[in-house]
C-alpha cells in the first residue's frame, strides 16, 4: 500500500513540476522578468554620502547579487560614485476611529541622490524619489503593528535601492 502511496506522489510532483515549467512559459512570454535583476553601464561603483545602514545594505546587496557590477570602497576604482545626499523616513496619521483613536499611517521614505563617473562628471544631476505605504494600525495589536511597520520600512528601502539602480541602468553609457 506504501509504493501505490509513492507512486501517486511522485505523480503528483511531477504534474506539478510540468505544470510550473508551464506557468513560467507563459510568464516569460508576456514579458514579466524577475524584479531584482538590474543592468547597469558601470563595473565598479562606490556608494558615498550619507545613507543609513540599511540603504547602503540594500544597495551592496542588489548591487553585488542583482547587477553585473561591484561595489568599491575606493573612489580611484569605481566606475561611478553614488552619492546618498540625504535619506528620511516619516509616519504621517491617515485615518481615525469614530472614537479618535489612530487607524491607518502612511509611511514615507525619500532618498535624495546624485551620481558621478570617475572623471567627476555629474551624470545624474541632485534626484529624489520617493516610496510610500499605508499601515492599518490597532491599539488592540501594537506589538504586532510595529513588526508590521518594521517589515514596510525594510521592503521600503529595498525598493528604493532597486529603483536608484534602475535609474543608473537608464544611463546607458559603456563602461571602461
Amino acid at each position: 500500500m506504501d509504493h501505490i502511496f509513492t507512486l501517486g506522489r511522485r505523480s503528483t510532483l511531477k504534474g506539478l513540476g510540468g505544470f510550473a515549467l508551464l506557468s513560467l512559459g507563459g510568464l516569460s512570454a508576456c514579458g514579466f522578468k524577475l524584479r531584482g535583476s538590474v543592468s547597469i553601464p558601470y563595473k565598479a561603483i562606490l556608494i558615498s554620502g550619507r545613507p543609513s545602514p540599511q540603504l547602503r545594505y540594500d544597495l551592496e546587496r542588489i548591487i553585488s547579487t542583482g547587477t553585473n557590477a561591484k561595489v568599491v570602497t575606493n573612489g580611484k576604482d569605481a566606475d561611478l560614485i553614488l552619492e546618498i545626499v540625504s535619506e528620511e523616513s516619516t509616519r504621517q496619521i491617515l485615518t481615525y476611529t469614530s472614537t479618535g483613536q489612530i487607524s491607518a499611517y502612511r509611511l514615507n521614505n525619500r532618498v535624495v541622490f546624485r551620481a558621478f563617473d570617475n572623471t567627476g562628471a555629474e551624470v545624474i544631476a541632485e534626484s529624489d524619489i520617493y516610496v510610500t505605504r499605508d499601515l492599518d494600525f490597532s491599539t488592540a495589536t501594537v506589538l504586532a503593528s510595529d513588526a508590521q511597520q518594521q517589515q514596510f520600512l525594510e521592503s521600503m528601502r529595498a525598493d528604493l535601492a532597486l529603483q536608484i539602480l534602475r535609474r543608473v541602468a537608464t544611463l546607458g553609457r559603456v563602461a571602461r
